[in-house]
């Protein structure tokens, strides 16, 4: 018997309803060969941890395609952003594109390729759940899907996650016949191609970077939560599109309203002068989409969201596993966590409105027995502004008044 027979005892209540720590969904993942790296630094199919401005990092990585990607990133953060948390895997160069994109998918087993993104966590304590494998998505083999498209999505629901995946920057029929291939709310489809200063030269360049560091920096501008869509955002850092894309926001026959209603992002010019066109100036990426089928998730923005929630709620509510039991405390402590954190979601318009509720039919006394409980939420995610539609009418009531007014004014007039 531990207790003091004189004394006195003090006992620690765990029932109280817990404050959910959210989940980083920026966390930015970037694959694929860097054969000037330094492999010290860079391990082959190996997750290395870096900001995306560290400059010593960067050299380490040496110059290619990866390190300009993190470059394209960067010119997109915000105001006071210095850099975006970035995970890099470096696979070994091929002899040939489909030797290299068979380095990149890698092997489960082997935890090599985009399978070591999943060591993020364990070995790095951070998991990347903004994927992107610039360069290497948009390859098919006759009407086969791209392999890298194909093992994305079984990655992304283990690391919950998105991947920004992009087309071949050729033409809306090529591009939409390569948006068939997939099917998967984890996948951000874009074609946003660009063209960027290398040296002397002006070369052509996935826009995957640029995309990826427009979403660190929409959910750095929103406090980490990922509710904001990445379209109708300026695109630094770029000599420009690899191609025109005609768009009009009045006409859909453009080839970029064609694109967009396939669920693909565009990148497009902003033309002086012209009000339909998507700016004054500039470049700008417009997308909302991503590559599900289903219209209730189909805003990337919606599904982000959701997974925010889903990880808060799982990294608070794991505290109550086997130090609580089921009484009527604890089951209260578990909605009221629940609600207080969707409350404070509904507070900063990240989310429209919630419920929070336990439903005695999905809990048998068997299963509570077996330490089994089950609640429900519902959450109702803001969808993306994408169509303004205006009625324009003509207002007799006005002459009606003007008819009024001069008759009074006329009635006033005396000699």
């Amino acid at each position: 018997m531990t207790d003091p027979v004189f004394g006195i005892t003090i006992t620690r209540d765990n029932t109280d309803p817990r404050p959910v720590v959210a989940s980083d969904l920026s966390v930015v993942g970037l694959i694929g060969p860097a054969p000037a790296a330094d492999p010290n630094i860079f391990p082959l199919d190996t997750p290395v941890y870096m900001a995306s401005s560290d400059p010593a990092m960067l050299t380490a990585l040496g110059a290619g395609d990866l390190q300009e990607q993190l470059s394209l990133l960067n010119d997109q953060l915000a105001d006071y952003e210095v850099a975006a948390k970035t995970v890099i895997v470096r696979t070994e160069e091929g002899k040939t594109e489909a030797e290299t994109i068979a380095n990149i998918l890698g092997v489960e087993a082997d935890r090599s390729g985009l399978y070591a993104f999943l060591l993020g966590g364990p070995e790095l304590g951070v998991i990347p759940r903004l994927i992107g494998v610039p360069g290497y998505t948009h390859q098919r083999n006759g009407a086969d899907a791209n392999p890298i498209c194909v093992a994305l999505p079984g990655i992304l629901d283990k690391l919950i996650g998105h991947a920004v995946v992009e087309g071949p920057g050729t033409n809306a029929t090529a591009i939409k016949a390569w948006r068939e291939t997939m099917n998967s709310s984890r996948l951000i489809p874009i074609d946003a191609w660009v063209r960027i200063q290398a040296g002397t030269e002006a070369v052509s360049a996935p826009g995957v970077g640029a995309v990826l560091g427009i979403g660190v920096r929409r959910d750095y501008e929103n406090r980490g939560v990922p509710g904001k869509s990445f379209a109708n955002q300026a695109v630094q850092g770029i000599l420009g599109p690899n191609r025109f894309v005609a768009f009009s926001l009045t006409d859909g026959a453009t080839e970029g309203q064609d694109i967009l209603s396939a669920n693909v992002g565009v990148l497009l010019r902003g033309e002086l002068g012209v009000e339909t066109a998507i700016a004054d100036s500039g470049f700008v990426f417009v997308g909302t989409d991503n590559a599900g089928t289903d219209p209730l998730w189909q805003f990337y923005s919606v599904t982000r969201m959701r997974d925010y929630i889903h990880l808060g709620l799982l990294k608070t509510l794991r505290l109550y596993l086997g130090g609580n039991n089921i009484t009527r405390q604890t089951v209260q402590a578990l909605l009221n966590t629940a609600s207080r954190f969707l409350r404070d979601l509904v507070a900063t318009d990240d989310i429209l409105g919630f419920k929070v509720g336990f439903e005695p039919n999905k809990n048998s006394p068997e299963n509570l027995r077996l330490g089994k409980l089950r609640f429900y939420f519902q959450a109702e995610e803001p969808p993306v502004l994408r169509r303004i539609d205006i009625d324009s009418r003509r207002y007799e009531h006005a002459l009606e008044i003007l008819i009024a007014d001069l008759a009074a004014d006329t009635n006033d007039l005396t000699g």
